[in-house]
């Protein structure tokens, strides 16, 4: 019984496949409809993951890290008051936590006040304190972009937001005063050097921070501890393995353990926005192959009523006229996907190896080369796209074909 199904599903798939390269002319238009689709897919999509992916990574190794941990309720209430959630200077916990590829934990000490150059009027600020060593793999992205970077704790120094520098005034060499509230409500100040201006991907951040050593911004404000401790890791996928260890070997009364993700609210909008985008390109290419593939098989069954009536006259039944237009459709999408996935792959790479030049994002000062990165998932979506919209689209030729009149059928063009 079972070869004989496995014998008949073969006989149907080779006669579904002989009758759809009859008319290879028809067969070709159809193969270049659902490859075309597949293909502008893959590059849209291929282009909007690389976008994500830059982006994700440069908020990470900008300003985030992969994982954060605080005081309980920091970021809900002690943002007001930073210096009644501070943690242990000392992150060592942390750092023998048997976290899995685990490159560095960085504390880091924010506070803010008031900046000024000379006789310039006052700014305010947002600082943070970071020890430049343990900070280093961590903000990788973060741009220099006069000057240099903070090489030790123990510098007078700091280095500005490109555009706190720019309202300032301010650059490489410069003295600058910091005045602040210390935690209990005085007034401190600090004279440092300013060694550069940096960059990141967040114009408003650049616009008003700064950083400077971890000591300074201690003594600065008279405290000890930090506000958080940075975890980075080898590989970002290792994010939720690592906070999940994190949270069983921190005490939960002493310790928050926050993801990245969770603090990345810009780049969780614009990770809805272009989903929506990538939503309306599936649409549109599945509306176009529905309806292009719809009309081929139509005019398929149409041409060979003849022999869908002689073939019914055989004996062969309406279940099984339906099933050889369907098999013909699900042949179609198929091979289609398979081209296009082939073509979109091969296009992305051409298209990457040169680069896409593209415009400074809003707020910057440079543009960036642009590439297509097709993962797995993606070329799954766009195979799937194709052999789910074509095996749609034949579902009414097949019907039609199904339902003919046989005497009707045997009379057709007679």
């Amino acid at each position: 019984m079972l070869d004989e199904a496995t014998n008949h599903a073969r006989l149907t798939l080779l006669m579904a496949l002989r009758n759809l390269f009859r008319q290879r002319r028809r067969a070709a238009l159809a193969l270049l409809i659902i490859s075309g689709g597949v293909v502008t897919f893959l590059l849209a999509g291929g282009f909007i993951h690389w976008l994500l992916g830059n982006m994700r990574e440069s908020t990470i190794h900008s300003q985030l890290g992969h994982v954060q941990v605080i005081r309980p309720g920091y970021f809900r209430q002690g943002l007001g008051d930073p210096y009644q959630y501070l943690l242990p200077a000392d992150s060592g916990v942390a750092k023998h936590a048997g976290v899995e590829r685990l490159r560095t934990v960085a504390p880091r000490l924010v506070f803010n006040g008031l900046i000024s150059l000379g006789d310039n009027t006052a700014l305010s600020f947002t600082g943070e304190g970071i020890e430049p060593e343990l900070e280093a793999p961590i903000a990788r992205s973060v741009r220099i972009v006069a000057g240099n970077n903070l090489a030790s704790s123990e510098e007078q120094s700091a280095i500005l937001g490109q555009g706190l520098a720019a309202n300032l005034g301010a650059r490489p060499g410069d003295t600058i005063v910091l005045l602040a509230n210390t935690a209990k409500g005085g007034l401190n100040a600090v004279e440092l050097k300013v060694v550069g201006t940096f960059a990141t991907t967040a114009k408003a951040y650049d616009d008003a921070a700064l950083r400077v050593p971890i000591d300074i911004a201690r003594k600065l404000m008279r405290v000890e501890g930090a506000t958080s401790w940075v975890v980075l890791l080898e590989e970002t996928d290792g994010t939720d393995g690592a906070v999940e260890r994190l949270r069983q070997a921190l005490p939960a009364d002493k310790f928050e353990v926050i993801p990245w993700y969770e603090l990345a609210d810009f780049y969780n909008k614009t990770v809805k926005l272009f989903t929506r985008q990538v939503d309306v390109v599936r649409l549109l290419i599945a509306l176009i192959v529905i309806l292009s593939i719809s009309n081929t098989l139509s005019m398929a069954v149409i041409e060979r009523t003849g022999e869908i009536g002689t073939t019914m006259a055989l004996g062969v039944r309406r279940r099984g006229v339906m099933v050889m237009f369907l098999t013909e459709g699900a042949l179609l999408g198929a091979i289609g996907g398979l081209l296009g996935v082939g073509l979109g792959a091969l296009l992305a790479m051409a298209i990457s190896a040169v680069g896409i030049p593209m415009p400074p994002p809003p707020g910057m000062d440079i543009g960036f080369i642009g590439r297509i990165s097709i993962s797995p998932g993606l070329a799954m979506d766009a195979f799937t796209l194709a052999f789910i919209t074509t095996l749609l689209a034949s579902i009414m030729p097949a019907w039609k074909a199904s339902r003919m009149n046989i005497v009707d059928a045997l009379r057709h063009q007679r």
